[in-house]
C-alpha cells in the first residue's frame, strides 16, 4: 500500500518522467496512449491518493467489522463515486493536459464524498428533507465546477 502511495505521488511531481523511469515509452508514444494519459496527471494522483486511504481504512475496519457496518457501508460507498470521477478523467480529451490539476482531482475526491453523504442521507430522509436538499445542491456545485473544467 505504501509503493502504490509513493508511485502515485512520485507521478504527480514528475509526470512522464516516472513512467519512461520504468521503461515505458512516453505517454504520447505509445498507441492508444491518449486514453491513458490522464494517469500521469496530478488529477488523477489526486484521486489514487485518496482511494489509497480509504482502501486503507477500509481494510483496518473489517479487521473487526463486518459488510453490514455502517462505516464499512459509507467508505465501500466513497469508494464507487470515486471509480466514477476517475472514469469521467478517462473518458475525458487529455488535450490540454493542463486541465488535469491538482485541483481537479480534489475536486473529484470532495464531490465523490459528498455524493456518499448524499446517498446515506436519501436512505433515511425524503428527497424534500432539507438536510438531503442540501446534500444536493452540494453535489451539484461541485459537479458544475468539473464540468467547467473538463468541458
Amino acid at each position: 500500500m505504501k509503493l502504490l502511495i509513493i508511485k502515485i505521488m512520485f507521478a504527480a511531481m514528475f509526470g512522464a518522467v516516472a513512467v519512461e523511469a520504468h521503461g515505458q515509452a512516453p505517454a504520447k508514444a505509445r498507441p492508444g496512449a491518449a486514453s491513458a494519459s490522464y494517469k500521469t496527471t496530478a488529477a488523477y494522483a489526486e484521486i489514487g491518493l485518496r482511494k489509497a486511504e480509504l482502501e486503507s481504512e477500509l481494510e483496518a475496519l473489517l479487521v473487526d467489522y463486518t459488510e453490514e457496518f455502517p462505516k464499512v457501508k459509507d467508505l465501500r460507498q466513497t469508494l464507487a463515486f470515486l471509480k466514477k470521477g476517475e472514469e469521467r478523467l478517462a473518458a475525458a480529451s487529455p488535450e490540454p493536459a493542463a486541465r488535469f490539476t491538482a485541483a481537479l482531482g480534489k475536486l473529484v475526491v470532495r464531490k465523490a464524498e459528498l455524493e456518499a453523504d448524499l446517498a446515506r442521507l436519501s436512505e433515511n430522509f425524503q428527497p424534500t428533507h432539507p438536510d438531503v436538499r442540501r446534500a444536493r445542491r452540494k453535489v451539484e456545485v461541485f459537479d458544475a465546477a468539473i464540468k467547467e473544467i473538463l468541458g
